[in-house]
């Protein structure tokens, strides 16, 4: 599913510029796009759960786990309501006021930095690393969206993981496949890979290193200043 995401995301991105704000699209297409950018960029991500989760399941496994990815899916598409809402008022500080969208920008990457470093984030980060302790919670839910809401109570701690990285793809630009690819890679490697807080502590050090970047050179922030062109996209 990831995949094909991914493949259906990257056709989308190379059809449209990367500019600020929401590029054009309306609430329903923006969320739509957006949707598509988190099957792509968190499902690998959920691998712990998974691997513990389907091996409970008893009959129809395919359509159990796409009730699985469903629910946790739908946590991210609301959160894409609020990506909407950033991503038009980056648009309009880009129109109206450079000067404080340049603020803007070197804000959120300082909201992320900081965010990396608080308990919060720790506790959020451990709960997908490790998610046993709900996973014999979970044992004890029943009913017919069983499976859906597994996939909303872990995609809620997913998403207060890793909402402040979420918020640097409005920065760098919604649609800029290389800023998807890198924090999708830093959120892999953040919850399957290294197990451990030093990571965490260096991608907070890494935010504060682009917000000074942002303050040297403003167009670092594309989600908040167009992009160079020379006579075509870039």
């Amino acid at each position: 599913m990831a995949a094909g995401a991914w493949l259906a995301t990257i056709a989308l991105a190379t059809d449209m510029d990367v500019m600020p704000g929401t590029m054009g699209l309306g609430v329903l297409a923006f969320l739509g796009a957006w949707t598509l950018m988190m099957a792509a960029m968190m499902l690998p991500s959920i691998s712990p759960l998974t691997s513990l989760y389907t091996r409970t399941m008893r009959g129809h496994r395919a359509r159990r786990i796409t009730l699985l990815a469903a629910g946790y899916l739908a946590v991210w598409a609301a959160a894409g309501m609020v990506a909407f809402a950033l991503a038009a008022a980056a648009g309009h500080l880009a129109d109206a006021a450079p000067g404080w969208a340049q603020a803007v920008a070197i804000t959120t990457c300082v909201a992320c930095g900081i965010y990396q470093l608080t308990p919060a984030k720790e506790r959020c980060l451990q709960h997908c690393r490790t998610p046993l302790g709900h996973l014999l919670r979970y044992t004890s839910w029943r009913g017919p969206l069983l499976d859906s809401r597994v996939g909303i109570d872990h995609g809620a701690w997913c998403l207060g993981c890793c909402w402040a990285l979420m918020v640097l793809l409005v920065t760098f630009g919604v649609m800029n496949v290389f800023a998807m690819v890198v924090l999708a890679a830093v959120i892999v490697v953040e919850k399957v890979v290294v197990p451990s807080r030093w990571f965490s502590v260096a991608i907070g050090a890494a935010a504060f290193g682009l917000a000074i970047g942002i303050w040297v050179d403003p167009a670092l922030a594309i989600g908040f200043y167009p992009a160079p062109t020379t006579g075509m996209s870039m």
